[in-house]
């Protein structure tokens, strides 16, 4: 057999319900994975680039399921603030005074931080979308983007935003054969009238495309969303017939035992936010039981701006973490299901599990290699548990994404790192000082 890539001598956690395999091998060929096993079996491959993985550990790519990278330009603003403090009088003020260009810089900053920490693919959610599916294209990454949709009573605003919406989903969904993906995104009930939000399901069913929303991130929310209609936001969306399969509902922190029950009756996917939830003093979502009543649950960053990091490992073992404080067992979210949340589950969240989350002959060559030679990721007694617990974005030494390598020994291939962090940085100073 032939390969482009093979990569020899690795722990492998292909995170398809197998344990791991040691000494492992993975063949790619084109954009796709053809063999994964021993090294002893890939004997007969013939690669054009071998990778000598000894001392580290394979697995898919991490997948950010909700997130708006172009908010890398705000890390570190309005610190220690109520989210609806800092969302009014700091960052939508902020915003306002946004240009693409804004974006697109923050988003290559974005886009730089998740490959140097493992993250493969990403939901995204924000304005001037086209800024960041270009930041995008260029990094190599894989993504589901949105231009986010926001009325607040304003409801001009809101035909225009849906407008936009519409016609960057149909320019960008399924671009570079299905790297880049769209969907419409209502950024939540208390923004969006009921009218903007039946016609945003109406335009969806007619693109094929899915929806991202934020849903009951907040009791703000649910207590604002219950004294105007009466019901809690998630039945005031069951109401609407806006749920279904391809709804990704961003948070899910606040949620009654029926509006769990809605979510998984609807096949609604839920992002999982936990490190942001908790710094914003949100709480902690229940996630541990909608995954039990069979609710697909993907782990997200949320923006760098609120998180304030785009390390998927980092939030992989809070999200662990948070759950069995949650729940008071420690029993609950062990390793390998934290693992499968962060690459298969984020996978079906956004619908690719066909293409990503596992490492199978015939997926997507989405991949990662942890370096374990180092003093917290040793001894190696158990592979997963290092990695979720122990191991940091940092530890990230090669990114692979569709086949194509996107860092090789902390080296980014794709995108200039010293270029990316000064424009960034310039960018952010100009509108902080304006």
């Amino acid at each position: 057999m032939d390969a482009d890539i093979l990569i020899r001598g690795c722990i492998i956690l292909p995170m398809n319900g197998t344990g791991p395999i040691m000494d492992g091998a993975i063949a790619i060929k084109g954009r796709s994975i053809v063999y994964v096993g021993r090294a002893s079996g890939a004997e007969g491959i013939h690669a054009e680039r071998l990778i000598d993985a000894k001392g580290m550990a394979a697995m898919p790519g991490l997948v950010n399921t909700h997130t708006h990278i172009p908010m890398t330009i705000f890390r570190g603003i309005a610190e220690d603030r109520t989210l609806e403090s800092w969302l009014k009088e700091t960052i939508w003020p902020l915003e306002a005074k946004l240009t693409e260009d804004d974006v697109y810089y923050g988003a290559l900053l974005g886009c730089l931080e998740m490959i140097k920490s493992g993250t493969t693919c990403f939901a995204d959610m924000y304005f001037f979308e086209d800024a960041v599916a270009r930041a995008v294209a260029e990094s190599g990454l894989r993504a589901v983007l949105s231009w986010g949709i926001i009325e607040a009573g304003v409801a001009e605003v809101g035909k225009v935003t849906l407008q936009n919406s519409v016609e960057f989903s149909e320019r960008w969904n399924g671009f570079d054969e299905g790297r880049i993906h769209a969907r419409l995104a209502p950024h939540s009930v208390y923004t969006c009238s009921p009218e903007l939000l039946s016609e945003v399901r109406s335009q969806a069913n007619r693109l094929g495309v899915g929806i991202h929303i934020h849903l009951s991130e907040s009791r703000w929310e649910v207590e604002q969303t219950t004294r105007k209609y009466g019901v809690t936001p998630v039945e005031h969306l069951e109401k609407l017939g806006f749920l279904g399969p391809d709804v990704l509902a961003a948070h899910c922190v606040h949620l009654t035992d029926g509006d769990m029950r809605i979510l998984a009756r609807r096949g609604v996917k839920v992002a999982y936010n936990p490190t942001c939830n908790a710094k914003l003093g949100m709480g902690i979502a229940r996630v541990w039981e909608m995954h039990r009543m069979g609710v697909d649950v993907g782990i997200a960053t949320d923006g760098p701006a609120s998180n304030n990091t785009l390390d998927m490992l980092e939030c992989t073992k809070i999200a662990s973490i948070l759950q069995k404080v949650r729940y008071g067992d420690p029993t609950v979210m062990p390793v390998e299901a934290a693992l499968r949340m962060a690459t298969l589950g984020g996978a079906k969240v956004l619908g690719l599990e066909r293409q990503i989350g596992t490492l199978e002959p015939g997926k997507r060559a989405d991949l990662i290699l942890i370096d374990l030679r180092k003093p917290h990721l040793t001894p190696n007694h158990n592979t997963a548990a290092n990695i979720l617990y122990s191991a940091r974005g940092s530890d990230v030494d090669t990114v692979i994404v569709d086949g194509k390598i996107l860092m090789e020994g902390r080296q980014v291939k794709t995108l200039s790192e010293e270029e990316v962090v000064e424009k960034a940085r310039d960018t952010a100073h100009k509108i902080v000082q304006e």
